[in-house]
């Protein structure tokens, strides 16, 4: 197996530390609003790592966490928590955001296919082990303590900048956030907030060993710690791969490293994976363009989340994906004639010599594709390739898709009849059961027009003893 490793800049043989074991820490939701389809190319890509991994015969262990402290809008050290502000939106506890919006993510971890991660943990029942690495940090001369808070020294950490290639001087010349006058460095980051100011009457709140100079030692952890507590809790202070969207490069993964490492005086982790970013119509993706669009919006749309699962594995997860409403048109059809090849596959009794050969061939050029580098694309043409060979029987046809989505979680051998029926759209269903209608009523002028109209929308209607059913062409 070789993966890019953001840390090099470049592609490395995979060692595991230990022997056919992979461990891999996945940054998850902040549960205070439903997960976007952003973020979901990003589950979508760790679910599949790890497929990948458990396809190659590795035991994986994955963990991703839950952020339900919440975190300020900036992601660093400015502005309104995001749990508190979705509380005020809804007039809700924020502890009950919290638990409603992982609920709702787990929902779409199931929609989308994606397995269940081996540890879930909260960021909210893991403060004691936060603040036990803040006290490490203390002690190894990293912290310090301001009026509103306890933050990270940066310049006392030499390798600072060494995921994002910039250096101390470059990251403070572009940085984003306004300066404290109190912090030592532009880049320091809070690992710990006092209520004081804006954040006096923040609900989420846990006693800790500091004070401020006017007593405050009530608050709550800063964003980044929470990763790198319950990361070394559950993977140990080494572990193999981290992953996480491209824009958590150049802040939230580049402190992890600085205080897990300033922590345990150990290398962090070994591999970086990032998934690049996911456009919409070729441009940024944000709440304000109201096109942060998400599981709900789809299935509005009458489109399937393994719709938009089959979308993503089409491009390379390094490579900037291009959202639109005709390329998810484009995955479902996709999606629909390969859920007809593989019914027909499993329907199919034909007797013909199998080419046990050929067979491996292709399981070999499938397995080349997923370990280079996870190319899924690759792997989807391979995956095509072997449909279409007229050498290969359609039982080894089937078992090998079959295996091939054993990585891509397409859901393939849940495929039925009944399945693909279920999958027509809301709207095709409508009009075919005015057409029985109809037909029951003996207005046979009515049905045939309404069954024309199904057919310009690219469906059929079978008349059949049990009643009717309904195909896509």
């Amino acid at each position: 197996m070789q993966i890019f490793n953001t840390l090099s800049r470049q592609k490395e043989d995979f060692h595991s530390i230990e022997r056919g074991e992979v461990k891999i820490y996945s940054c998850g939701p902040t549960v205070y609003d439903y997960p976007h389809i952003g973020n979901l190319r990003a589950f979508i890509f760790s679910d599949t790592l790890r497929r990948a991994f458990e396809f190659l015969g590795f035991h994986v262990i994955q963990v991703v966490n839950i952020t339900d402290v919440g975190h300020l809008v900036s992601d660093e050290n400015e502005g309104e928590d995001k749990m508190e502000k979705a509380a005020k939106r809804e007039k809700k506890d924020p502890f009950q955001i919290a638990r409603y919006y992982e609920d709702e993510f787990r929902k779409n971890l199931k929609a989308f296919n994606i397995k269940t991660p081996h540890v879930l943990p909260r960021a909210t029942e893991h403060i004691e082990a936060q603040i036990n690495l803040i006290q490490k940090l203390f002690k190894n001369g990293y912290a310090y303590i301001l009026d509103d808070g306890v933050y990270f020294d940066v310049s006392k950490f030499e390798k600072y900048g060494q995921l994002s290639r910039q250096d101390l001087e470059e990251k403070q010349s572009g940085a984003r956030v306004k300066v404290r006058d109190q912090k030592h460095n532009p880049e320091d980051f809070a690992l710990w907030k006092f209520l004081v100011g804006e954040n006096t009457n923040h609900i989420m709140q846990w006693d800790s060993p500091w004070k401020n100079t006017d007593g405050v030692s009530k608050g709550f952890p800063g964003w980044h710690i929470e990763c790198s507590a319950m990361s070394m809790q559950y993977l140990g202070k080494t572990f193999d791969i981290h992953t996480g969207g491209v824009d958590h490069i150049p802040v939230h993964h580049e402190n992890e490293i600085a205080q897990s490492e300033g922590a345990t005086g150990q290398k962090f982790v070994n591999y970086w994976m990032h998934n690049n970013f996911l456009q919409i119509d070729g441009g940024k993706m944000s709440k304000s363009k109201g096109n942060a669009y998400t599981l709900q919006e789809i299935v509005k749309k009458e489109f399937l989340p393994l719709d938009f699962r089959y979308f993503c594995l089409s491009a390379h997860y390094r490579a900037k994906l291009n959202f639109t409403w005709e390329a998810l048109e484009g995955a479902h059809n996709a999606m629909k004639k390969l859920n007809d090849k593989i019914v027909k596959l499993k329907n199919s009794v034909e007797k013909k010599q199998e080419n046990p050969k050929l067979y491996q061939t292709y399981l070999e050029k499938f397995q080349k594709a997923i370990e280079d580098d996870l190319n899924t694309p690759q792997a989807m043409a391979v995956l095509w390739d072997s449909l279409k060979d007229s050498k290969l029987s359609n039982n080894e046809k089937l078992n090998l898709v079959l295996r091939f989505d054993q990585v891509l979680g397409l859901g393939l051998r849940e495929i039925t009849d009944e399945r693909i029926e279920q999958e027509i759209p809301a709207k095709i269903t409508e009009l075919a059961e005015k057409r029985e209608e109809m037909r029951k009523n003996k207005k046979w002028a009515e049905a045939d027009e309404l069954r024309n109209q199904i057919f310009k929308q690219g469906y059929e209607v079978l008349d059949e003893e049990r009643g009717y059913r309904v195909k896509e062409l």
